[in-house]
């Protein structure tokens, strides 16, 4: 049962997530979560025992997601002290406090403080963006999340490394775009990509999307999945799609 005790700011709204009977707190005033998280905690081979990691974790949705599939702890690290506030209260008004645990912190300097190599899985949904291009929204939360002001993604892929052990696993979302500069930071950490799925609007349409999975200290062996298309021809969700937004509760299954 929810805890109904969680208090809400005034600008903030309770919303359903998915079909897990769980709830999340969102504001208009801060980066919302959107598809490629929940693609992620769907894509992410999930441990059954030992310990995940979510970097970059926002209002906490990867972590809650990931819930459903593993029973094992799932520490998550957040920079945005409001974000991060966020994520404690959703962790504790669907009663996961046992289960996960939010950080506020630097994901480049966490190891400081916890280690290396301790974890099974990191996941994380980085800023996709360079902080020197595009047009950066003069939203300072809407902006840390799209943009690299607090870590590029060659420190995002350096402090995945830090924290995964060896056989481990690093599971990342980004944009098609930066698939090479992604390949080669992971590689220049001794992240070997294993698993990359493009994600397409249409079926017409070129990817938004990449999903890519590597395993610290593995051999050079990559398999390219076959590609997720998110509407079909009548510009609704495809079956797959549909199966990971509403499919049954129990459909939740662990991976090895």
């Amino acid at each position: 049962m929810p805890n109904r005790n969680i208090p809400l700011l005034p600008t903030e709204r309770l919303d359903d997530l998915l079909t897990h009977q769980l709830h999340i707190i969102q504001s208009a005033e801060v980066f919302s979560f959107s598809m490629d998280a929940v693609l992620l905690a769907r894509f992410a081979t999930v441990p059954r025992r030992g310990r995940i990691l979510d970097f970059c974790t926002g209002n906490g949705v990867i972590p809650l997601l990931l819930s459903t599939r593993t029973e094992a702890p799932i520490d998550a690290v957040e920079i945005q002290p409001r974000l991060a506030d966020m994520a404690r209260r959703s962790v504790a008004w669907n009663n996961k406090g046992e289960q996960i645990m939010i950080t506020e912190g630097d994901l480049r300097q966490y190891h400081l403080d916890n280690g290396y190599g301790v974890y099974d899985l990191v996941t994380v949904n980085p800023p996709y963006m360079p902080a020197n291009t595009g047009d950066q929204n003069h939203n300072e939360h809407y902006a840390i999340a799209r943009h690299e002001i607090h870590c590029t993604l060659q420190e995002v892929a350096a402090a995945c490394s830090r924290m995964v052990r060896t056989g481990g696993r690093v599971a990342m979302v980004h944009r098609p775009s930066r698939l090479m500069e992604i390949m080669e930071a992971m590689r220049a950490v001794r992240l070997e990509p294993k698993r990359i799925r493009f994600v397409h609007p249409h079926a017409d349409a070129e990817a938004n999307m990449v999903l890519i999975e590597a395993l610290r200290d593995g051999k050079p062996d990559v398999k390219v999945l076959p590609p997720l298309i998110v509407y079909s021809s009548q510009n609704q969700y495809n079956k797959e799609l549909m199966d990971i937004y509403y499919g049954p509760q129990h459909d939740s299954r662990k991976d090895e």
